[in-house]
């Protein structure tokens, strides 16, 4: 039979022709008690379905991003980690999966071994890691944000390495909605589970509370002199004296936050490698939108570049479109827009 990573290429292929603060630890909860003169549909960014308390959705609203603890177990996490390591050692090879490096090494000799890949992404043709988009720990609280058609639509398993002195392994301030061509942004959620224990020596992650309520601004590589690693992208017009909170985070540990959150996370000063896999999903009904003249083009202009030579197809026949089609898997309900 013809696998499903070949059939959704096809599909996608056949389309190519067509014209063109303090940080609030949050538990998980039963159900959701509100008092009666409350009326949920001041909330603009969750959805009523008994999952978050009013504490936390009220968190969430006001920041932009809320941190479940011990969300994901041990074992699960182990998992991950094993496949990773399989990936990197090329034992297996998942269609589309993309394996990047620090730029501090990326002319180096390659070996295949976790200490020298800083980031899977793509991995939605790999089952086991997959595995995690649909965690029923991990679903009940994306639907809090996308409603019941889930889709992921952009996985990612980080390796941030020991910084080598040149400071690549910081990731700039940025927005993540700059990297997606549809819309709206009030239901698309990241998760992101540490692997391991994070804080600021290892570079976790750091976020400026409410900004998800603000514009998506325009990004651009920074001016960094030890160099910046492919499409690590960074706000333009970021205002020093916006408050940082840095998110320290124990294995398990889950934090869901909005596609306009400006975030980043600082270099890794240990001698070990700080692991966290992640997701970004979308609600179904979402729809995509066209980029052009917008601050979007440069991440399109990119990633259509990358994609012509990763799949050898004739320069401009791939659409940003059809690249997020590729990526896009259904997790939950219906495949409707996406």
């Amino acid at each position: 039979m013809e696998s499903r990573a070949s059939v959704r290429l096809r599909v996608v292929l056949s389309h190519l022709g067509r014209p063109s603060a303090g940080l609030l630890v949050a538990h998980p909860t039963a159900e959701t008690a509100y008092p009666a003169n409350f009326h949920t549909q001041q909330f603009q960014y969750t959805l009523d379905n008994n999952v978050l308390s009013l504490e936390q959705r009220k968190f969430y609203e006001d920041n932009g991003f809320l941190v479940i603890k011990n969300l994901v177990s041990d074992a699960d996490i182990e998992r991950f980690r094993m496949e990773f390591e399989r990936i990197c050692r090329e034992e297996v090879k998942p269609p589309g999966i993309m394996i990047m490096r620090d730029v501090s090494i990326a002319k180096s000799e390659f070996v295949p071994d976790e200490t020298v890949v800083s980031k899977v992404q793509d991995f939605q043709e790999d089952e086991e890691l997959f595995r995690y988009c649909t965690l029923p720990e991990i679903v009940k609280y994306v639907e809090c944000f996308t409603g019941p058609n889930i889709m992921a639509m952009h996985t990612m398993l980080i390796n941030k390495p020991p910084d080598t002195g040149k400071k690549t392994s910081r990731h700039p301030l940025h927005q993540d909605l700059h990297y997606f061509p549809f819309r709206p942004s009030d239901s698309i959620v990241c998760a992101w589970t540490a692997m391991e224990h994070t804080d600021r020596n290892n570079g976790c992650l750091v976020v400026i509370p409410g900004t998800h309520k603000g514009p998506l601004k325009p990004h651009a590589y920074p001016q960094w002199e030890g160099g910046v690693n492919l499409m690590y992208h960074g706000i333009q017009d970021y205002e020093e004296d916006n408050k940082r909170v840095h998110l320290v985070m124990e294995k398990g540990d889950t934090v869901f936050f909005h596609p306009l959150l400006i975030h980043g996370s600082g270099e890794n000063k240990t001698q070990g490698f700080r692991k966290a896999i992640s997701c970004h999903y979308a609600g179904a009904n979402c729809h995509y939108i066209s980029v052009k003249g917008t601050s979007q083009e440069i991440i399109e202009k990119e990633v259509v570049e990358l994609a012509d030579k990763l799949y050898g197809i004739e320069k401009g026949a791939v659409q940003f479109q059809d690249v997020w089609s590729f990526r896009a898997r259904l997790v939950k309900g219906e495949r409707i827009n996406l």
